[in-house]
This record gives C-alpha cells, structure tokens and sequence, in this order.
C-alpha cells in the first residue's frame, strides 16, 4: 500500500511512522515505510545534535543542518521541519528557495541581513527586495517558493534556526542550479538570459559551486 499525504493534516492516529492497525501488508507514507506499533521507539521521535556547531569551513562559510524526515522519521505527514543554520564572519546562505515551504528564521545568536524577493510583478517592473538586519531574538519568514538569502554581516559567528511549514520542503540554490547543473544549461541560453559575453557564463560555469546543505 502507497500513499501521498505530505503536508494535510494528519490520518491514521498520531504517528505516522506507525502502522495502522486495519493495514494489510507493507505500508509506505510519502516513500517511507510505517512500522508495526511494537518496534516505535521514542528515538523515531527524536534526533540529537544540533547544540554541535556546524562546520562554516567553506566558501560560503556557513553551513544548514536540516532535521526533517529523512532523519527524523516522526515527522512523516506532520507538515513541519526545521534547521540550524551556522555563518562564519561573513558567511553567506546564499539566494535559494524552498518550492514546498514557507521559512521563519530566528536568531539566536550574531547580526544577520537577511532579505527575499517578491515574484514577477508586471512588464517592465522590477521584482522587489525586502531586507531587514536581525538580532539575536528576532524573526524574519520568507514566503513559500521565493528566493531569498541570509547573509553574516557582523565580525562574530551567527546561529539561527529556521522553521518550515513541511516535512521535506526542499531547497534550490539559484547560482548553483543555473551555473552548476548537469548536464551544463547551454552557454547560448545563459549569456542571453544574462546578457553577458560566453566567455563569462563558461568562466561561471567552471567554478565549483559548493552545496552548504
């Protein structure tokens, strides 16, 4: 038995790593498999870690630690997720999105510019920025699906966390999926989207686009 349930609100009971009792044979909830009542253990439910500072040794200088259901299996169809984000003075989250989750950040500790950008608004419009600059105890959300980004503008370490309205809410890094894919987006298609000479888009694409998640 297979079903797609990711983010509705909850059936069965009130674990959805746990099989139902009326089920005949396997069962599997968003690709993951339910497990008899017997074998659930509070550890299903639990994940350590995220006290450990992540390691920001990378060119962005930071690094995301996500708990969501592909390491906390509790989480299956409960619609929520989280993470820790670390920054190294400087260090950047870079522009990305999460196509199946709006994100509420919260700093706990560092001076962090954040901001995202609003969708199309109309020809010959420009898309508009919101940023803010964030302190420890503030909170910023970032709409579902849009691009947006945090950046470390103070001399100290930064810790955040993020919440998300999914359990699996993904991310698309735009430099990365533009410049870095694979196969290569075309240079034809890239210099004229940028308006930029070739030898640009295939210097671009020749950079190692690193993967802070």
């Amino acid at each position: 038995m297979v079903i797609i349930n990711p983010n509705p609100e909850p059936f069965f009971n009130n674990y959805r790593l746990i099989k139902p009792p009326w089920a005949i044979g396997n069962v599997f909830v968003n690709g993951k498999f339910c497990k008899d009542p017997k074998d659930v253990t509070a550890d299903d439910f639990f994940r350590p870690g995220l006290n450990v500072p992540g390691n920001t040794s990378n060119q962005l200088g930071s690094v995301v630690t996500a708990v969501n259901v592909n390491n906390l299996p509790g989480l299956n169809t409960l619609g929520i997720s989280l993470a820790c984000i670390d920054f190294a003075p400087y260090g950047l989250n870079p522009p990305h999105t999460h196509p199946r989750g709006t994100e509420v950040l919260a700093v706990l500790e560092g001076t962090l510019y954040v901001g995202f950008v609003l969708s199309n608004p109309g020809p010959n419009m420009k898309n508009k920025l919101f940023t803010k600059i964030l302190h420890p105890g503030d909170v910023f959300v970032f709409p579902i699906g849009l691009i947006h980004f945090q950046f470390n503008v103070g001399k100290t370490k930064v810790v955040a966390f993020a919440g998300l309205n999914s359990q699996n809410p993904g991310v698309i890094t735009i430099a990365n999926a533009v410049f870095g894919s694979d196969p290569p987006i075309s240079d034809d298609v890239l210099a004229k989207a940028f308006q930029v000479d070739k030898k640009v888009v295939d210097y671009l694409q020749s950079q190692f686009w690193w993967d802070n998640n």
